[in-house]
């Protein structure tokens, strides 16, 4: 068995060279009583040396009062050479206190790097050089007076200690003002000394504990235990190590599962224990695992500690009883030495309690000692707080996350209120990180609570903040918990005051859709949306219900809601905030379109829904068409051709030929029409560009050369949709500005959607069909019934304007003049020729370069137009034509200009075609431009008298004296004379109108004598009437004067008016009308 003496136990390697003979007895010799060592071998011990027994300390008895001494192992006797083993000379050299010696050969030793265990432990204790002042030495030569070590021999040991200290703990217990010759300082050096000796006590303590151990486990015999192994049946009893060890287990499981009480009474039971070191025990083993561990490990047996521990032990073998110098090999000792060894433990065990209860008595005495009240009182001054709810919160701490929680949830509802409102937002993760991992359901939905409240009206920014708060609860807590906690807050707040609270709900209802249960998504979530549209008046609440409700469309999985879902996308296209209508078509449709294609319903129940919705409207409205409605039901249709599209190519025979390559060409950008949003992007909906890519390479191929066999989703828009759509087309009055051009605009994103060979294959045949524009069919029923239906507006602008081809517009220009000849010669009204212009001139203006179109747009448009419609439709349009590459079209708009400015008084309508003509006389690319003045002087003319005067007065006059005055320069004689034509014509009409006196005399009259002096040189003839009416001017303005300054009107001025007014008639009443009869009046004479 394992021991622990200094005395005893070499490992040296001479232990192992003994010599196998070694004699078995040793001589003993009469001796009177004092050691010595016998002749020849000064190592042995003495002759009447009894057995070694077990040294543990000082001289201390066994309670059999029988004294215990150190014994020397015997010398080795052999026949041969004899050799001592090192650790025996220490062994001798320490018990005969030869310390120095004993020094000396440790750092020999150490030198030579053979460490020996029994000096390194003897040099590395401090106790070993302690002595009471009653104690004396064993050599004087060592230990001075005062029971401390001579000067120059502690020196030497003291630093020989400082060089193999065991411990830091044994190092910091030192004094070194002990070890000198000054003397002792008890008063302070108790109290270090008492704390280390009961360092040292509690480490005896352990190691004789696991001694103890050791030998209570082979109390057992070893026959008692084969009986226990061979019949399981019998019950073996608990050992005491075993009592002590469960005893532990139990308390510590009582403990970490709050059986507090119990714990108390069980220490309490068994307060021989001290349950709060697993040391006391007496195991030297690790701890095992807990009562729980070792439950869920029931029938797995675990590992003995003996079979994986290395058991090391602080006890030698010189210290216990009987001979335990290896001979040949070790044998066993027997039960009776085991139970000695075992009782002198025991005594020692309860020496050392003593004197550990005796320290500490010491040390309790050198404690202050103040009462429990006195102690509390005086602290009281320190003015803490804990009767506060906020001060019990400081004063308990967390330790756990589950306590961190729980604290959270009591003081976050008393910060929220204390935050700036501008800055709540900061703490959206700390609520929402409560709300998620708090164990109570009532805090949670405080929380929960607090954050749909947290802003009183919170801007987008943070709403922003919040939803995304949501769905990471969401995503964290799953949907029951979503439903039981995050829709009943939305619920709540569906009815709140503040639509910024509403607009919150709405939008959550939509970001929370992924998480939701399916049956919920279906049903409440739906209702609440329903709800809010129906009954919210904020156009930024509807909006964002109309986009969640889109969102739900997208994840409901139920066919029984199509009805539903087709209900709530006419209600909203019904909405009257154009945002609203704008969120239908970009996120509601698209989504409800993409569930419908999943379902199979699109082309066989969604868009025949809308159809027959606008069949019944056209019936309905034959005299008066809801155009409001119409507009609705147009607009969805209009939406639901980006995934009629992606139907008619993933339905198509060669969808399982499509394969994708990095050779395949790009999708232009111009192919099809700009989405109203990504959902309506045909390539989002396909799902790549590439695949789409290569899907409209397969689809014209196969349009081309292959045809529709077979292509049952493209035959149903050949030969279902389009007729019918061409059917009412040809049902609207052409008068409907509105119907034509919604339509208008359906079909140029239907054919441009669809492709330009879909379009020339397939749509133009068809209309071209109806309308039968041929010679032969150039009659009064042919005038009276399609060509004066809606359907030639709407096939010019709509099918013939999709693209921009040469042949395109050639064929645009063809069809118009077609339909122009065919309605003069049948005498039909030219209403639908008329609509057509219009709509060109919003959709495409480029095609109008043609002069006939510009002249007819000029002239025919205008007339009979409201100032509404002129202003929404024909102004735009002239404007647009304006900038044209066409010179001669540009020219053409001048009189429609002036026809604006003769029929409308709107003043904003005024300035923008004032702006438009200054830019004519203004811009230098137009001050050569003679044809372009001429246009302009004979609108002036035209239109003057009959202008608003204010326009006149400022725009129109000023503007004559310049060219009249530019005229006056004119080099060409031909352009000369035109001009000055012009203007005769034009001042001669202005001449009749009522004009201020300014103008009269900064714009009229320098007008006039610029003209004058062109008409002097070419044509005398008409000097005398433009001096007639320079002369009447310059009186009007004389007599002005003189009125203004009499207070009276002159009969003088105005009979001398009439007067030069009646001469200057009959003078032009003997010119001719003809313009070019009047140029000849302006020659030259020759």
């Amino acid at each position: 068995m394992a021991s622990v003496n200094p005395f005893n136990l070499s490992d040296s390697e001479e232990e192992a060279e003994r010599l196998p003979n070694e004699a078995a007895d040793r001589e003993r010799s009469p001796s009177d009583g004092a050691p010595g060592p016998p002749p020849g071998n000064p190592f042995c011990p003495p002759a009447d040396a009894e057995r070694p027994t077990l040294l543990l300390s000082g001289s201390r008895t066994s309670p059999s009062g029988e004294g215990i001494s150190a014994a020397v192992p015997s010398a080795m006797v052999g026949s041969g050479e004899t050799r001592v083993s090192v650790d025996v000379i220490a062994a001798q050299l320490l018990r005969d206190q030869y310390i120095l010696t004993a020094l000396e050969f440790h750092t020999e030793l150490l030198e030579a790097g053979r460490e020996l265990p029994r000096l390194r432990d003897y040099f590395s204790n401090p106790g070993n050089f302690e002595r009471q002042s009653g104690t004396p030495p064993a050599k004087d030569q060592v230990v001075g007076p005062g029971g401390t070590l001579r000067g120059e021999h502690s020196v030497c040991i003291l630093c020989l200690l400082l060089y193999r200290a065991g411990s830091i703990s044994t190092l910091d217990s030192l004094d070194f003002a002990r070890y000198s010759d000054d003397g002792n300082r008890e008063s302070d050096e108790r109290v270090a000394v008492l704390e280390f000796e009961l360092r040292k006590a509690k480490e005896t303590i352990q190691a004789l504990r696991a001694n103890l151990t050791q030998a209570a486990e082979s109390e057992v015999p070893s026959q008692e235990r084969k009986n226990f192994k061979s019949s399981p049946e019998i019950q073996e009893p608990i050992r005491p190590l075993e009592k002590r060890a469960l005893n532990f287990l139990v308390n510590e499981y009582l403990l970490k599962n709050e059986y507090k009480l119990s714990s108390i009474t069980f220490s309490d039971e068994n307060d021989d224990q001290d349950f709060e070191l697993w040391d006391d025990v007496g195991l030297n083993i690790p701890k095992p695992p807990g009562l729980l561990q070792l439950y869920r490990n029931c029938g797995t047996p675990l590992p003995s500690p003996r079979d994986t521990v290395d058991v090391s032990v602080g006890v030698d073998f010189g210290d216990l009883p009987g001979n335990c110098i290896a001979q040949d090999t070790p044998k066993k000792p027997d039960l009776s030495q085991q139970v000695e060894v075992v009782q002198e433990l025991e005594y020692q065990i309860g020496l050392l309690n003593n004197e550990k209860q005796s320290l500490a008595e010491q040390i309790k005495k050198l404690q202050r000692k103040l009462s429990p009240a006195f102690q509390q009182a005086l602290l009281s001054f320190c003015r803490m707080c804990s009767d506060s709810r906020l001060g019990a919160e400081v004063s308990r701490l967390a330790d756990s996350e589950e306590s961190v929680m729980l604290m959270l949830g009591r003081c976050l509802p008393h910060i929220v209120p204390n935050v700036l409102l501008a800055k709540r937002e900061e703490l959206i993760p700390l609520i929402l990180c409560t709300a998620c991992l708090h164990p109570e359901p009532k805090e949670r939905d405080q929380l929960l609570h607090i954050l749909f409240n947290l802003i009183k009206r919170p801007d987008d920014e943070q709403r922003q903040m919040i939803l995304t708060g949501c769905v990471a609860f969401a995503r964290h807590v799953g949907p029951t918990r979503v439903e039981a906690e995050l829709l009943p807050q939305c619920w709540e707040q569906i009815n709140h005051k503040y639509p910024e609270r509403r607009l919150l709900v709405a939008e959550s209802c939509g970001a929370l859709a992924p998480y939701l249960p399916k049956e919920i998504r279906s049903s409440l979530v739906l209702s609440m949306l329903q709800q809010m549209l129906a009954e919210d008046k904020a156009d930024l609440v509807r909006e964002a219900v109309v986009k969640s409700l889109g969102i739900i469309m997208g994840y409901i999985d139920d066919p029984d809601k199509y009805s539903q879902g087709f209900e709530l996308m006419l209600l909203s296209l019904g909405d009257p905030s154009e945002r609203v209508v704008s969120a239908v078509h970009q996120v509601f449709i698209p989504a409800f379109a993409a569930w419908t294609t999943e379902l199979g319903t699109l082309h066989t129940a969604l868009i025949p829904s809308l159809m027959a919705r606008i069949e019944k409207l056209l019936k309905q409205g034959e005299h008066s068409l809801d155009e409001h409605k119409l507009h609705v039901f147009l607009s969805a249709l209009q939406s639901l051709i980006p995934p009629l599209f992606a139907v008619v190519l993933q339905n198509a025979p060669f969808t399982n030929r499509v394969k994708l390559h990095s050779d395949t060409p790009t999708i232009e950008v111009t192919r099809f029409p700009r989405p109203a949003s990504p959902l309506q992007d045909v390539a989002t909906i396909i799902g790549s560009r590439e695949m789409l890519s290569a899907l409209l390479l397969l689809y014209d191929h196969q349009l081309e050369h292959e045809g529709t066999t077979g292509w049952d989703s493209l035959l149903w828009v050949v030969n279902q949709l389009l007729p019918q759509l061409i059917e009412i087309v040809g049902r609207i009055n052409v008068t409907s500005s509105t119907c034509v051009h919604e339509f208008s605009r359906f079909f140029w994103r239907f054919c441009r959607t669809f492709g330009k060979i879909f379009t020339n294959t397939k749509v133009k045949p068809q209309f071209q069909e109806i309308l039968r524009l041929s010679e032969e069919n150039v009659d009064a029923s042919a005038g009276n019934g399609i060509l004066t239906k809606a359907t030639v507006p709407i096939y010019a602008t709509g099918v013939l304007t999709c693209y921009n081809q040469e042949e395109d517009r050639k064929l645009l220009v063809g069809f118009l003049e077609d339909v122009m000849t065919t309605l003069s010669l049948s005498h039909a009204p030219l209403d639908s020729l008329k609509a057509s212009f219009v709509e060109l001139g919003l959709f495409s203006s480029i095609y109008l370069y043609h002069p006939l179109l510009s002249l007819f747009l000029s002239f025919l448009v205008l007339r009979g137009m409201s100032e509404a419609l002129v202003d929404r439709r024909a102004a735009p349009a002239l404007i647009t034509l304006c900038s044209g590459p066409e010179f001669s079209v540009r020219i053409s708009t001048i009189p429609a200009f002036g026809t604006i400015m003769e029929t409308v008084t709107q003043k904003e309508l005024l300035e923008r075609v004032k702006m438009q003509l200054a830019s004519f006389l203004e811009d230098p690319q137009y001050q050569d431009q003679h044809s372009l003045h001429m246009e302009i002087i004979r609108t002036f003319g035209r239109v003057g008298p009959n202008a608003e005067p204010r326009f006149r007065d400022e725009f129109v006059l000023p503007h004559l004296h310049k060219l009249a005055l530019a005229n006056n320069s004119q080099a060409a004689e031909s352009k000369r004379i035109d001009i000055a034509t012009q203007l005769f014509e034009a001042y001669s009409a202005l001449s009749c109108c009522f004009i201020s006196e300014e103008v009269m005399v900064n714009h009229f009259l320098p007008g006039l004598r610029c003209l004058h002096s062109d008409m002097e040189q070419l044509s005398p003839e008409h000097e005398v009437i433009l001096s007639s009416m320079i002369k009447e001017c310059e009186i009007k303005v004389e007599n002005r004067g003189m009125a203004d300054a009499q207070g009276s009107l002159s009969i003088a001025s105005s009979l001398v008016g009439e007067d030069a007014k009646t001469k200057f008639l009959s003078k032009m009443g003997q010119l001719t009308t003809s313009g070019a009869m009047l140029a000849n009046v302006f020659q030259r004479k020759k």
